[in-house]
């Protein structure tokens, strides 16, 4: 009987260890279920929508991720004004800048867009802080500017790739520089515009009436273009990889900054609290998601390009947070752009992501 009671111990322990890595490979499977669901609900989505859609979502506690067209280049439009408010902050922790050090606002430093800066009195005083505020609650692009001449382009993208450790995006530029680049497609004489015939043609409605505008103001001919119409030329500007990234990388800088590897918790704090007061992204995933999750987000907008990048905090706690980044590109109607995003929120709410 002793002999073959020791002859059973292997057994035993061997059907222990089975039953343990099977209770283990469920508890994986019921934490992952959520990623199936959400690339079926994704694809979905995108072969319901117009243009292109795509998706990076990770949960930092298990680090369980969905990429969906997440590896390729997006453009990323106002989104990368996360990236400038990383690298203007990171120059404040290191003693360069000050956020109550004034920068004085100049006629050549607006940029068509989003932002009461746009009509601020010219030469009035505003701070580092003040800036970074407008940047990105309001998506302010002439603070973003400031900002980025403040800090340099290069020394941003230096930033970028090393200090925020993510290859391949960019290079960043100004938003003016958008501007020169794209419609510079058109035409090379766009290059003797000046930042307020930017202003001027962005209140032109219709990009077929605003190259009208354009062509009439350099006095040019249709045949003289380069592109036969602004989408055209925006296309090809795109290409070019200027202010591009892949979603996967936006949510590798996410996911540094929610860890606090990027900037102190003072800092962190203060970001996300700007970014959970944005005044542009209500009907995008924000729309889709829980009125009782918190969610620090970016958007941007571009000719037939929309991103949404943020942070979900289903309890308030970073170990809990959820990375999203998501871009439809090539629509053809701008609202439906928009709720595609918005099922994007809705999908990732019904996926079990945050059960």
């Amino acid at each position: 009987m002793e002999f073959l009671r020791a002859r059973s111990l292997p057994f035993i322990v061997l059907v222990a260890t089975l039953w343990s890595a099977a209770l283990a490979s469920a508890t994986s499977t019921d934490r992952t279920a959520w990623i199936s669901v959400l690339e079926k609900k994704v694809r979905a989505i995108d072969a319901q929508s117009p243009g292109g859609l795509g998706v990076f979502v990770k949960r930092i506690k298990d680090g369980s991720a969905m990429a969906y067209e997440a590896e390729k280049k997006w453009y990323l439009a106002s989104t990368i004004k996360v990236l400038v408010a990383i690298a203007v902050l990171q120059e404040e922790e290191s003693g360069r800048l000050s956020l109550n050090e004034e920068l004085t606002l100049r006629s050549e430093d607006r940029v068509d867009g989003s932002g009461d800066l746009l009509v601020s009195r010219p030469f009035s005083r505003h701070s580092v802080g003040e800036l970074l505020e407008k940047m990105l609650v309001k998506s302010d692009s002439t603070a973003a500017d400031m900002l980025i001449r403040l800090i340099g382009e290069e020394n941003l993208n230096r930033k970028i790739e090393h200090e925020m450790g993510v290859a391949g995006f960019g290079p960043i530029t100004t938003l003016l520089r958008v501007r020169y680049a794209a419609f510079g497609e058109l035409h090379e004489s766009v290059a003797n515009l000046t930042n307020l015939d930017f202003i001027e043609l962005k209140k032109v409605r219709g990009t077929r009436a605003r190259l009208r505008a354009l062509m009439r103001k350099l006095g040019l001919r249709r045949a003289q273009l380069g592109a036969k119409s602004i989408d055209e030329a925006f296309e090809r500007y795109y290409a070019r990889g200027y202010n591009s990234g892949s979603l996967e990388g936006f949510g590798t800088v996410l996911e540094k900054l929610v860890r606090r590897e990027l900037l102190s918790p003072a800092h962190t704090e203060l970001l996300l609290g700007y970014m959970e007061q944005i005044q542009t992204g209500d009907h995008r995933i924000k729309a889709g998601i829980p009125k009782t999750v918190r969610f620090a987000q970016k958007t941007g907008t571009q000719v037939r390009r929309l991103c949404n990048v943020g942070v979900m905090l289903p309890s308030g706690s970073a170990s809990e947070a959820v990375l999203i980044a998501a871009c439809v590109e090539k629509y053809s109607d701008f609202k439906e752009a928009e709720k595609a995003l918005q099922k994007v929120g809705r999908a990732i709410s019904e996926s079990g992501l945050l059960d």
